[in-house]
């Protein structure tokens, strides 16, 4: 049984560089992989966010700014009232 891992132990430390470099491309590819799946999800929710706020700027139709008329005529009088005394 020794015997058995002392032979397993020569082999892993004959392929301990192979292996090491195994470990650290797979280390490296599952960080890229989540900063690709993390920049996806940032891209995803800032996509939503903005079609979102477009989407309620054109609820009024073609996104123009509404004017609405008001009647300043009894404004109007009323300062003409003050200057005029």
């Amino acid at each position: 049984m020794s015997q058995e891992k002392v032979e397993r132990h020569k082999a892993e430390k004959k392929n301990r560089k192979k292996l090491n470099r195994q470990a650290k491309i797979r280390r490296i590819a599952s960080m890229t992989a989540g900063v690709i799946v993390c920049l996806a999800l940032a891209g995803w929710i800032g996509f939503s966010i903005y079609t979102k706020a477009n989407s309620s700027s054109s609820a009024s139709g073609t996104g123009d700014l509404v004017t609405t008329p008001i009647d300043i005529d009894s404004l109007s009088d009323y300062i003409e009232g003050l200057t005029v005394e």
